[in-house]
């Protein structure tokens, strides 16, 4: 398993959160969130209307003076979904940043993602903006942009939230 390298970036009422699973072993060994040459992340949300340009990973921490923030679930593994093992995953942990930081929306790089915090199962989980659940941020639920997801890939649900923030 590699080590993790990447920082939250996140701070008070950002408009924006994305939240992945864990790093991928590239954006682990590169210090870049989605970093790995495949995935989709950056020209999607370029492409979908969420950023005004498109950004290289490298970019990152740029993101945040237009409101936009990152984390993951597991903050202590890097590797692909099945690779991380459950007890990595910090549920309570991610929780008890979004009630501190207080982000307008969350959006959910990944089905698998939102299952870990919903605590159901991937199948169970709809992509798209959810139901509201009381006092939390507005959360989506995004098509993975890895490439090892391809076969899933959607632009879709990255444009309704691209509607929703700038609404």
């Amino acid at each position: 398993m590699q080590p993790y390298h990447l920082p939250d970036q996140l701070r008070p009422n950002l408009r924006l959160v994305f939240v992945g699973t864990a790093a991928s072993t590239r954006s682990a060994e590169v210090g870049h969130y989605y970093a790995h040459p495949g995935n989709r992340f950056w020209r999607a949300i370029h492409e979908a209307g969420i950023t005004p340009r498109r950004y290289q990973p490298g970019e990152f921490a740029s993101l945040i003076e237009l409101g936009i923030g990152f984390t993951d679930l597991c903050k202590t593994g890097a590797g692909m979904d099945h690779q991380i093992a459950a007890e990595m995953i910090d549920v309570p942990g991610f929780r008890a940043k979004i009630e501190k930081y207080r982000p307008r929306t969350i959006a959910f790089t990944s089905k698998k993602a939102a299952s870990l915090f919903y605590g159901r199962p991937s199948s169970g989980i709809v992509l798209g903006r959810q139901l509201r659940d009381g006092s939390w941020p507005e959360i989506f639920v995004l098509s993975s942009p890895s490439g090892a997801a391809s076969g899933h890939w959607t632009l879709e649900p990255w444009r309704e939230l691209a509607a929703w923030i700038k609404s």
